[in-house]
């Protein structure tokens, strides 16, 4: 009997483990199985075949890995491939109380108690709270034994389990029902406002105090909207307590700068002081009269400001030729000075202008009517607006340069410049150097061409003779040029000198350095004889003399030291 117990419980062992676990490793794969796998994958990361399905039916991206995809075949090897473990697990998340819940306010109202309840408080009759917690006020006679008044009972709270956003949201347990009484509360005092404003046109209308006509004009002024003119704009006032002023304000209903005109290579618009200067305008051909606003140097340079700049500048350049006027010391005197200016500058140009036609004549050409009334007809395109200014057509022509072009002189047909020979410029007509000279034509192109001397060449001055030198002229050229001679021959022997100093400096550090080299030989033959020595055997050298090395012994040492990357250094003891 107790043999078949023992083989019943390990029959059973071996069953539960092979069918709990299943230990059953998967058979190899085969060469052809595992290459049809792998081009599957390829095509897969390709896009060229359908992604992998999980047990939920979510496609798998195929470029995760194996290792994070696959279910080890120790775990359970008949499930396929999946991501689930990757996905927040339900079971391990904390549940959270919905966006919608809140504790319930108020008491029940739908159910009324006529008879008291065992359980129930003594005072008010309500089952959810006893008397020690009862909120209202202590009766005489409690509802225990009068059996009237019973109040309602309040609402089961439920318990909330609010995340970290449900904690800190300002508005959890907000009604929005309290908003749509409060709008409807609004509606009917603006609707109760309306009735008496009707009845009240409607008194005055009987009265004979308000004319018809009127009406219509009256109900738009007083139209609570119009807020612009009835109260104060930001802007306009400033406080001097606080001393805050704010500008560049503009009201709703107007167009912003910056909307006007699109293009980013328009007018540029500086965010930060509201400011647009230029005209927004400007790249569209529109008249600046025309449109509704030109930029704000449009509004700064209009009206009187041009002439206030006008005598300022007036007033500076009075003050530098010696007159003492001040724009704000002295504007009246400024004023009557900048008028009679302007009235001598005009009569000076008119006799100016005046004076030169009576000497050189052509006043019959200035008063001709222009080109067009003569002919009465012209191809020219001009288009007006319809204040008589011109937006389009009669574009000026852009000047080339600053000086006169394809200007012919001296019967030349050709420009200064347009001949190029030997370093020099000419005319390409006559082939002449020589400017501003007559045009002499083909002639001067052959002889130009000749070989003759050139005119630079011909220009040569003649030497003139000098006059004879006097006895005392002579003998003081011949002292000055000893003179020189004397300083020539000491600054010779300077150098000389100088020469032989740094010849003997030389020849002194040649010695030097030798004797450095030799202590420099002596020092490191002592060395070797030390290092053959043993070290217990070895002398102190604590009794020597240090002291700092000189140039000689540094650069003897730079000389003989033995380099172990040098290539040469085998051969230095040879």
């Amino acid at each position: 009997m107790t043999e078949q117990a023992d083989v019943n419980v390990t029959a059973n062992v071996t069953a539960a483990s092979e069918g709990i676990v299943g230990l059953d490793e998967p058979k190899k794969m085969t060469r052809e199985d595992w290459r049809k796998k792998k081009e599957l994958e390829e095509q897969r990361k390709l896009g060229n075949a359908p992604a992998e399905v999980d047990e939920e039916g979510k496609d798998i991206n195929p470029h995760i890995p194996q290792y994070i995809s696959s279910v080890p075949w120790y775990i359970d090897p008949s499930k396929r491939p999946t991501l689930k473990h990757q996905r927040p697990q339900s079971e391990i998340q904390a549940q959270y109380s919905a966006i919608g819940e809140w504790y319930k306010r108020g008491v029940k109202e739908t159910s009324v108690v006529t008879k008291f309840r065992k359980g129930a408080c003594e005072n008010c009759g309500a089952m959810t709270h006893k008397k020690k917690d009862c909120l209202e006020r202590p009766r005489k006679v409690g509802a225990k034994f009068t059996g009237t008044g019973i109040a309602p009972d309040e609402h089961s709270q439920i318990q909330l389990d609010l995340d970290y956003d449900g904690k800190r949201d300002r508005w959890n347990g907000y009604d929005p029902e309290e908003h749509q009484r409060i709008v409807e509360e609004y509606a009917k005092v603006d609707l109760a406002k309306r009735t008496l404003k009707a009845q009240k046109l409607q008194d005055e209308l009987a009265s004979g105090k308000l004319d018809p006509t009127e009406r219509e004009h009256d109900s738009e002024d007083e139209d609570e909207d119009k807020y612009a003119d009835d109260i104060d704009m930001p802007g306009q006032n400033f406080d001097s307590k606080r001393r805050i002023t704010v500008r560049n304000l503009r009201i709703r209903e107007d167009t912003a700068k910056y909307l006007r005109n699109l293009d980013p290579n328009s007018a540029y618009y500086d965010p930060k002081t509201r400011a647009m200067r230029e005209n927004p305008y400007s790249n569209t051909g529109m008249n600046p009269d025309e449109v509704g606003y030109a930029g704000d140097n449009f509004a700064r340079y209009s009206g009187d400001t041009i002439t206030m700049a006008q005598t300022q500048l007036f007033a500076w350049e009075a003050y530098e030729r010696g007159s003492e006027v001040h724009l704000q010391a002295d504007p009246t005197k400024l004023e009557l000075l900048h008028k009679s200016f302007k009235v001598k500058k005009e009569d000076f140009k008119e006799t100016q202008r005046d004076s030169i036609l009576e000497k050189y004549g052509g006043e019959e050409h200035l008063d001709a009517p222009p080109r067009e009334l003569l002919l009465a007809q012209t191809e020219d395109y001009v288009e007006y607006s319809r204040h008589g200014a011109v937006l389009k057509g009669l574009e000026k022509a852009v000047a080339r340069s600053k000086y006169e072009e394809d200007v012919l002189i001296n019967n030349h047909t050709c420009i200064w410049g347009s001949f190029w020979k030997d370093g020099f410029w000419g005319y390409k007509c006559c082939h002449s150097m020589v400017k501003q000279s007559y045009c002499t034509g083909d002639t001067g192109v052959g002889i130009n061409n000749s070989d003759c001397v050139p005119f630079e060449e011909g220009l040569t001055e003649p030497q003139e003779e000098e006059p004879p030198k006097t006895l005392l002229e002579m003998h003081r050229d011949k002292m000055i040029k000893e003179k020189k001679k004397k300083k020539k021959s000491k600054k010779n022997k300077k150098r000389t000198s100088s020469d032989d100093s740094d010849s003997e400096d030389e020849e002194k550090k040649k010695e030097k350095l030798k004797k450095a080299l030799e202590a420099e030989d002596k020092r490191v033959k002592h060395i070797e004889q030390i290092m053959q020595i043993d070290e217990r055997k070895r002398p102190y050298n604590s009794l020597l003399e240090v002291k700092a090395p000189t140039e000689e012994e540094m650069e003897a040492f730079r000389m003989k030291r033995c380099r172990p990357d040098d290539p040469m250094a085998s051969f230095l003891g040879q």
